[in-house]
C-alpha cells in the first residue's frame, strides 16, 4: 500500500523496524509517543528538525519522508531494520563531573546518531589536541562506552587530576597500567606514579573530511 502522506510513511518506517510509537520517541529529541500517535494519523506534522532526526534514524531519504519522492539522485536508501539511536556531544567540562549512574546530556544541544550497540550511558567528545595523530586529529569525534572494560591496545578517556586523556590503555602488569600517546611528544603517564580514572573505552571514531 503506497504511503501518501507524512503519517502513513512515519508509521511505514516504524512498523518496518519493530518499533512502537513509545520505542521510537525514546530515540528522538522532546518527543512523546503522543505526538508520533498524532503524526501518524495526520492530526499535527513534525517541523524539520524532527523529519531530519526521523530520516536519519530511519536510514530514508529526507524528501521522501517529507513529500513522498525519492528526491531525485541520491546514495541514501531505506535499509530495512537498522536502528539508529542519538547520543550527546559532551564538553570536556561535562566530563569532569560524570558519573556513569548518572548519564549527563548536552548542555549545548549537540547529539550525533550512531547505530552502535553500546550502553545507555555512551556520550560523544570532539578532541581538542594532537596528542594521539596520526590515527586521531583535533576535532575528530569520538564515541565512548562508560560500561565497556578496556583491553589492552584499547583506546580509552581517563581522568588525571583535572585533565581529561584520550589514550591507548596499556598493562604494565597484574595491577598497574599506563596511558600512551601516539604522538611521542607527550608522556606516557603510569597508574604506578599518577592516580587515573578510566572514563570509558572507544566504541566508535569519526574523521571528518578536513580543507586544506
Amino acid at each position: 500500500m503506497e504511503a501518501k502522506t507524512i503519517g502513513e510513511r512515519i508509521r511505514k518506517m516504524r512498523k518496518e523496524r519493530n518499533l512502537t510509537q513509545q520505542d521510537l520517541a525514546r530515540k528522538l529529541k522532546d518527543v512523546s509517543h503522543v505526538a508520533i500517535s498524532q503524526w501518524e494519523s495526520n492530526t499535527t506534522k513534525p517541523n524539520a528538525e524532527n523529519l531530519y532526526e526521523l530520516s536519519t534514524l530511519f536510514g530514508c531519504d529526507f524528501g521522501w519522508l517529507l513529500k513522498g519522492e525519492d528526491g531525485g539522485s541520491t546514495n541514501v536508501k531505506i535499509i530495512p531494520n537498522v536502528f539508529a539511536v542519538q547520543i550527546p556531544i559532551l564538553r570536556y567540562e561535562d566530563i569532569r563531573e560524570f558519573d556513569v549512574a548518572h548519564p549527563l546530556i548536552s548542555i549545548t544541544g549537540e547529539y550525533i546518531m550512531t547505530d552502535i550497540q553500546s550502553s545507555t550511558s555512551t556520550f560523544a567528545l570532539k578532541l581538542k589536541d594532537d596528542s594521539m595523530r596520526p590515527a586521531f586529529s583535533d576535532g575528530d569525534v569520538i564515541i565512548i562506552d562508560p560500561l565497556e572494560n578496556p583491553d589492552p591496545g584499547e583506546f580509552v578517556l581517563a581522568q588525571v587530576g583535572n585533565d581529561i586523556l584520550f589514550r591507548k590503555y596499556r598493562i604494565d602488569n597484574l595491577d598497574k597500567f599506563s596511558l600512551r600517546p601516539l604522538d611521542s611528544d607527550y608522556p606516557v603517564i603510569s597508574s604506578s606514579e599518577a592516580k587515573i580514572k578510566i572514563i570509558g573505552t572507544l566504541v566508535e571514531h569519526r574523521i571528518y573530511r578536513r580543507k586544506r
